[in-house]
């Protein structure tokens, strides 16, 4: 694995587990383009292979994941606010 192996599938867990902490809801959902998609498919691969438990690659912790190609790629809070990923 490189440095930059499963930083998508980090940082959408991280970004979930701060919204979650501090408004105690999941957020509505993630959406990414084409290709961070294909980023985290394959970030998604990887941890397959390193954890037990079932994983959804149509969602992230149980966040749904929308791909579009007509916006950046974001997180989208439970109050709709829309938070860009880095």
């Amino acid at each position: 694995m490189t440095d930059r192996s499963l930083h998508l599938y980090m940082t959408m867990s991280e970004m979930f587990s701060d919204h979650l902490s501090a408004t105690g809801a999941y957020p509505d959902k993630f959406i990414l383009s084409t290709v961070l998609h294909r980023q985290y498919l394959r970030d998604w691969v990887l941890m397959r292979q390193m954890v037990t438990t079932r994983i959804d690659p149509t969602h992230h912790m149980g966040v749904p994941i929308e791909i579009s190609d007509t916006t950046v790629s974001i997180m989208v809070a439970s109050d709709g606010t829309e938070v860009a990923l880095p």
